[in-house]
């Protein structure tokens, strides 16, 4: 056969590939994800897995939430013989982080189980080369598990909710937008251990190493936390990576744009990665070299992320931010301030100075440069830098031993030779003490929620009635009739 009849028939194998190509991924975007959706969570609710964390969060929960009650009625005593203590009672501090505290040791803990089940069963029964068969993308059906974990995480998270009800029930004061912005970083937690379990299970070739690998990285972060936090350089950007500082901004009633973008970029990551290593037969050079750019991408948003300042105080007594006039001065002030604290991290100054002063100026001012530099007396008694606080700004600097806004942020406007803003009629955070007792919400944790829990598990795992399929009520329908 000569090159002129072989050309033609390569261009019509060319063709019939791209055809039939066009009509897999017409499939593929026709498929429809009710039924795999459905499938996932079905597979959630057959399991023990969901419904026995679920019982154990009960207990758990319930008895943080009525120590929390009964601390903060203990306090509230004090605050009603002596109404100056009453600004520093805040239903965020005293009760929502407490009891949430409690939801948060279990979803590092026990949620990663959960997780794994959507997917560490289909690997270990060999059904996952029959679920990459179907017309679905990897990325659709890593995606498609992950709304199945979360919807999980919403069904174990229902004895933490139900402390909100009873809280109010009792008389408690609850603040709409800290309590909304608490719940959404429990939320963006749930997801990234969820999305780790996810990613463990892929990787893995059992449900019982994805769960070790899970539990190393969730309970890995806790021996970040106690091994890196409070010190400087390195040390503080290793322990940014923490998964526990997912949740520390939030639970202080800040919302951080920056975190919220990392955060997301680290669960798409992993979604990503999970689509990577998901399809059996793709060689491993190729899933490493997908992951690799998967990484160097996440690294570059992360990166990103890191220089966005914009944040939001949603807390009701404006703990995180200086007073609205001073926010906006300090606004205005374009040049560079730095800062040399002569503190060492475990030092109480440097910790009150963080929390009062220097925390609030990163966020109000748009260039503040800090150096932590924890120089001590020697062993002659000669006294050095410790304790000072040199601050830099437009070429002016001046030193301060203080801790407190009052006598710094004066400093700070010397320093930029602009004038403090005239002081603003004092709005006061008035503080919500309540004295009252939550031992009755024990029969709620420890008897009827979790009798209610254990009749749908139970009514979960019965049988479908046949009346719930036609065409077995008409294949009845026909035998009668023959008989």
């Amino acid at each position: 056969m000569t090159s002129c009849a072989r050309a033609p028939l390569r261009l019509a194998d060319r063709w019939r590939t791209f055809f039939l190509r066009s009509r897999k991924t017409d499939r593929v975007h026709l498929a429809p994800l009710r039924p795999l959706l459905a499938k996932e969570l079905a597979e959630i609710v057959s399991g023990r897995a969901l419904w026995t964390m679920l019982l154990l969060v009960c207990p758990l929960v319930g008895y943080s939430f009525v120590q929390a009650v009964s601390l903060y009625s203990e306090s509230s005593s004090a605050a009603l013989q002596s109404p100056a203590m009453a600004s520093g009672l805040s239903p965020l501090d005293g009760i929502l982080v407490p009891t949430f505290g409690a939801f948060y040791v279990a979803v590092t803990l026990l949620f990663p189980f959960v997780a794994i089940r959507v997917l560490g069963q289909e690997k270990e029964s060999g059904s996952l080369r029959l679920l990459v068969q179907l017309p679905y993308r990897p990325s659709t059906l890593i995606v498609v598990k992950l709304v199945a974990v979360l919807a999980a995480w919403g069904v174990v998270s229902i004895p933490a909710l139900s402390t909100l009800v009873l809280w109010m029930m009792l008389g408690g004061h609850l603040a709409l937008a800290e309590t909304i912005n608490l719940l959404f970083g429990h939320l963006l937690y749930g997801l990234v251990v969820g999305a780790t379990a996810l990613f463990a299970a892929t990787i893995s070739e059992s449900a019982a190493t994805a769960a070790i690998l899970a539990l190393a990285a969730t309970i890995g972060s806790w021996v970040i936390d106690f091994t890196f936090a409070g010190r400087s350089g390195l040390s503080a950007w290793i322990a940014q990576i923490s998964l526990t500082q997912t949740l520390r901004g939030f639970e202080q009633g800040l919302f951080s744009a920056g975190l919220v973008l990392g955060i997301t970029a680290v669960i798409c990551s992993l979604v990503a990665l999970c689509s990577v290593w998901l399809p059996p037969g793709t060689p491993t050079r190729t899933k490493l070299v997908r992951s690799v750019q998967c990484v160097v991408v996440t690294i570059v948003v992360l990166g990103v992320a890191m220089q966005i300042k914009t944040t939001a105080d949603t807390a009701e007594d404006r703990r995180n931010s200086f007073a609205p006039a001073d926010q906006r001065l300090l606004a205005t002030l374009r040049l560079p301030l730095a800062i040399i604290v002569h503190l060492a991290p475990e030092d109480p100054r440097y910790i009150d100075l963080r929390r009062n002063v220097l925390a609030k100026l990163e966020r109000a001012m748009p260039n503040v440069s800090i150096v932590l530099s924890s120089s001590h007396q020697d062993y002659a008694g000669k006294t050095d830098a410790y304790g000072e606080i040199e601050y830099a700004y437009g070429g002016r600097n001046d030193v301060s031993r203080s801790t407190s806004p009052r006598e710094i942020l004066p400093l700070v406007y010397a320093l930029a030779g602009t004038e403090p803003p005239k002081p603003a009629a004092a709005m006061d955070y008035p503080g919500y003490p309540l004295v009252t007792s939550a031992e009755a919400t024990l029969l709620w944790f420890f008897g009827a929620l979790p009798l209610l829990i254990a009749l749908v598990w139970w009514r979960s795992r019965r049988p479908p009635p046949i009346s719930r399929y036609p065409f077995m009520k008409e294949t009845n329908h026909a035998d009668q009739q023959q008989h």
